[in-house]
């Protein structure tokens, strides 16, 4: 398989796929492997997991070169991921054993009642692109730390730091045989959900969640999916500093090119704040320059998937046919790179493509409402529900907004963020279970309930 570096064009190197023969094979390893891993102390795992933090933050600035160079996102964002990966790595190395440890929960007379939590076994990751480190640190750190064995399949569009991970994780003391990365494109990833996995966990595409979640609902094995979104931001008729807000909603417009699930692709503006919103974001938008990632001047990088580059020209295109104004941007970048300029679009209603369907992608679409009500009917037009924002200086007016939205997350005076204190979940097209927070600690567990009494 030829690695590409979509901002050159330009193959990085080459690699082997896995075949269904060395698949199988890291499964019954696997298999054989983790009950092992699993009776290790959870300090000691917890205390292997810590060093491969550290691994992260020893070699940031080679692992953000790569990252860079095979996603095309800019090294400054490339070095925000790791950190950012780093972060959350620290919040399940403090969490954990407060939530794995067994605990007891009842005394009735003779008999104590406990809460235990057995590691699912050996689980399937196949992980996105978008941002490798970040959606990957989601599951297999809390997967490893419970006691589960993992075959990770990075994206083939992020191998290399896929193998990067692996490396690092076995350098840091979990054995091969209970971390592996898988290579490949889709041949891989079928072949995994031909095993007979304790649960598979994705993250990407809907078309590609529902079809694995289709392809193993028979063995009644958890799957968790963390899918795309159409997250929508509305600012209200009270918000005064209007070129502050533009700013911050720019940012969770384009950050990462809009290749975010989270990431904000339909604006909704009170009519009486419309056009000073409008400036400004044209304005902050124009200000975002595109080009060549490795190079510490330019905002924005390249789209990851050259091919994608067709798809957001024909979204605009639709959008343009239907009376829509592109007030920016709406061009290929002129190098042999996948490049798309910053695009915002005005006078747009949801007969667009662009207003519906994920972009994915630099291109966004603002549009006026007159009042609360209609606001609300538009952010809930939508098959997806990953997350939806509101700004607004009245907090009680703005959760009652949210409350009728039907999202995962609720952001207010804010966007395009993540904690690893809160879960992260989709509703709808977004998604199934969640990861994060110590909810995403037990989701890699099955709870076991004891009753004891005495003899």
């Amino acid at each position: 398989m030829k690695l590409i570096n979509p901002a050159t064009g330009e193959t990085i190197r080459e690699v082997a796929n896995d075949t269904n023969s060395t698949i199988n094979e890291k499964f019954k390893d696997a298999k054989a492997t983790q009950p092992a891993w699993a009776a290790k102390k959870l300090e000691d795992r917890v205390q292997i997991i810590q060093k491969f933090h550290d691994l992260l933050k020893t070699n940031i600035e080679p692992l953000a070169k790569d990252l860079s160079r095979e996603v095309g996102k800019p090294l400054a964002e490339a070095r925000n991921e790791i950190n950012g990966a780093c972060y959350r790595i620290r919040f399940f190395l403090e969490n954990s054993a407060k939530w794995l440890l067994e605990q007891k929960l009842n005394h009735e007379g003779t008999t104590e009642e406990f809460l235990s939590h057995d590691p699912l076994g050996v689980i399937a990751n196949i992980s996105a692109w978008n941002y490798p480190f970040l959606v990957g640190v989601n599951v297999f750190i809390p997967a490893l730390i419970a006691g589960n064995a993992v075959l990770y399949k990075p994206s083939e569009y992020a191998t290399i730091t896929g193998l990067n991970i692996e490396k690092l994780l076995h350098e840091a003391g979990v054995p091969k045989s209970v971390f592996s990365a898988v290579v490949g494109a889709r041949e891989a990833g079928e072949a995994l959900l031909l095993l007979d996995f304790d649960g598979y966990f994705f993250t990407g595409s809907y078309q590609t969640g529902k079809h694995i979640a289709e392809r193993v609902a028979h063995k009644l094995v958890p799957v968790g999916l963390e899918l795309g979104g159409k997250d929508p931001l509305y600012v209200t008729d009270e918000i005064t500093d209007l070129q502050k807000v533009a700013a911050g909603v720019v940012e969770g417009c384009f950050y990462n090119n809009g290749q975010s699930c989270c990431a904000v692709e339909r604006v909704y503006v009170h009519t009486r704040n419309y056009d000073a919103f409008l400036k400004y974001f044209i304005e902050e938008t124009k200000k975002l320059t595109h080009g060549d990632p490795s190079e510490e001047k330019f905002s924005q990088g390249a789209i990851t998937r050259p091919v994608h580059v067709d798809f957001l020209v024909d979204q605009v295109k639709d959008a343009v046919s239907k009376g829509a104004v592109i007030a920016t941007g709406g061009n290929k970048g002129n190098s042999k790179g996948a490049f798309f300029e910053p695009t915002v679009l005005t006078n747009v209603n949801h007969t667009m493509r662009v207003m519906k369907e994920e972009t994915f992608g630099p291109v966004v679409g603002i549009q006026k409402v007159k009042d609360d009500a209609e606001a609300i009917k538009l952010m809930q037009d939508c098959e997806y529900g990953l997350t939806a924002s509101v700004y607004s200086h009245n907090i009680a007016r703005a959760k009652s907004i949210l409350s009728a939205v039907d999202a995962g997350t609720s952001y207010i005076n804010c966007c395009d963020r993540v904690s690893p204190y809160l879960p992260w979940s989709g509703r709808k097209n977004s998604g199934l279970g969640l990861t994060l927070s110590f909810m995403g600690i037990l989701a890699f567990t099955k709870p076991r309930g004891w009753h004891i009494r005495a003899p």
